[in-house]
């Protein structure tokens, strides 16, 4: 039965399919895998180096022709697709550069001879990627895990497996050992299989909060470490005293990007009684402009949703949060046309216990909640099961630090939008996930730390 298929979500039309891999077929991978964790664990840092470097270029000469596969798959405007290349490009570089320094040995001072603190590879990884960004989502895990001498196999969304097809092509293009980087064709049940094979030694997964818990579960069963890098409803804080123009436009561009479809898009805007109407005055005009239709035209500000259930459950959560007292100021309602398109949609008198409010939404939704004071945007803010990144806006910059200390998230952007960035660690708490991504701290959340002392 055929598991992984690309249906183009502006049409609705199946476009190809493939099948399951076998159980012999799985069998070959991880051989090959334990053969290409011998090669890439003893390669030179300079030889590793040299592969990202060539990778970058791949990306870069080919990134028409990957950022149309991720529009043809999923949906994202072509524009941000190609964004989503360049991303992944500059991480590349970053790490061939500095991965150097993040594998280095530290010696430690003890009443010993040597005290050494080395680090090193784990193994075999087993990396469970999502769909919304298909190419930055793999290589933010795959790059600095292959930089530490490990090796990964690629379980990714069966909605882009042309993406990942093509980016498994990629990592054979730069040279990377045979077999250090596999995709995988695989059922859910057969993963729960693999993750409880003794060769794996790892997993990072980036998903929802119930395919985090399951993973979650079967890696602590059998004593392996994992990442997790789950939903958010990130908060969005306006306070009195902000540059509101540029609070609004920016929080439209967070909450839209790839069509509100990103866990660190802004997605509960909580805006100070002083400056409520003129911020929503600015987020309607915002909104009433963006344009929907073909992703493949770069006019287009939004495309469509990336699947049909996602679709379906945006307007279920809005309809239900509806008849609880929010308000539709625009949008609200899926058009009458193929493919998965959402209205962008402002919703107001959005409070807790609605859905738009409760619950993580994968769409183009702003939610505005009038805040009283600071105090009340903190205990709303934290008023969630999410704990990813937070935007807040103040001219008062000691202030604003003063409130990022107080929210329960694993990131803070003051007067700018929540951004992943390859130098600074990315991850969240409570049922965002745990772990960190990106920076050094990623790059060692895959290795092994040993202390090795001489006496």
């Amino acid at each position: 039965m055929s598991l992984f298929k690309t249906v183009n979500p502006t049409t609705n039309r199946e476009i190809k399919k493939f099948q399951e891999h076998t159980s012999k077929e799985l069998e070959n991978r991880l051989e090959k895998a334990q053969f290409g964790l011998s090669l890439n664990r003893s390669s030179a840092f300079s030889l590793r180096s040299k592969r990202m470097k060539n990778l970058a270029v791949i990306l870069r000469e080919n990134k028409l022709q990957y950022a149309h596969l991720i529009t043809l798959e999923m949906g994202k405007p072509i524009k941000e697709a190609q964004s989503e290349i360049e991303k992944c490009a500059w991480l590349c570089e970053y790490y061939a550069q500095e991965a150097r320094w993040m594998l280095q040995e530290e010696i430690i001072e003890t009443e010993a001879s040597k005290s050494v603190v080395c680090y090193e590879p784990l193994g075999i990884l087993l990396a469970i990627m999502p769909w919304n960004f298909p190419f930055w989502q793999v290589f933010r895990f795959a790059v600095p895990a292959l930089m530490a001498g490990n090796v990964v196999l690629l379980k990714h969304a069966p909605n882009v497996p042309q993406c990942a097809l093509a980016i498994t092509d990629a990592f054979e293009q730069a040279r990377v050992p045979e077999g250090a980087f596999q995709n995988l064709f695989l059922s859910d049940k057969k993963i729960k299989l693999l993750i409880e094979d003794n060769r794996i030694s790892a997993i990072s997964l980036t998903g929802s909060t119930s395919a985090g818990s399951k993973v979650a579960a079967t890696a602590g069963k059998h004593i392996k470490p994992a990442v997790l890098e789950l939903g958010g409803s990130d908060p969005f804080i306006v306070l009195q005293d902000a540059n509101v123009k540029k609070a609004a436009n920016i929080g439209l561009k967070s909450r839209m990007l790839n069509g509100g479809q990103s866990c660190i898009a802004a997605k509960r805007f909580f805006v100070h009684e002083s400056v409520y109407d003129n911020f929503l005055h600015i987020m309607k005009e915002g909104v009433a402009k963006l344009q929907y239709g073909n992703p493949m035209n770069e006019n287009n500000d939004l495309g469509p949703l990336a699947r049909e259930d996602i679709a379906s459950n945006l307007a279920v959560q809005i309809r239900k949060s509806v008849k609880l007292g929010a308000e539709i100021v625009l949008g609200g309602q899926r058009p009458k046309r193929p493919g998965f398109y959402f209205e962008p949609t402002l919703m107001t008198a959005v409070k807790p216990g609605m859905p738009v409010f409760d619950q993580e939404t994968f769409g183009p939704v702003v939610a505005i909640i009038k805040v009283r004071d600071e105090e009340e945007a903190i205990r709303l803010a934290n008023q969630s099961e999410y704990g990813l990144g937070a935007s807040i806006w103040s001219l008062d910059i000691n202030k604003a630090l003063r409130i990022g200390r107080l929210l329960q998230t694993g990131n803070v952007f003051i007067n700018s939008m929540v951004k992943s960035d390859p130098r600074l660690p990315f991850g969240g708490i409570k049922k965002s996930g745990y772990g960190r991504e990106l920076s050094h701290h990623g790059l060692k959340a895959f290795v092994n730390v040993k202390t090795v002392v001489v006496e």
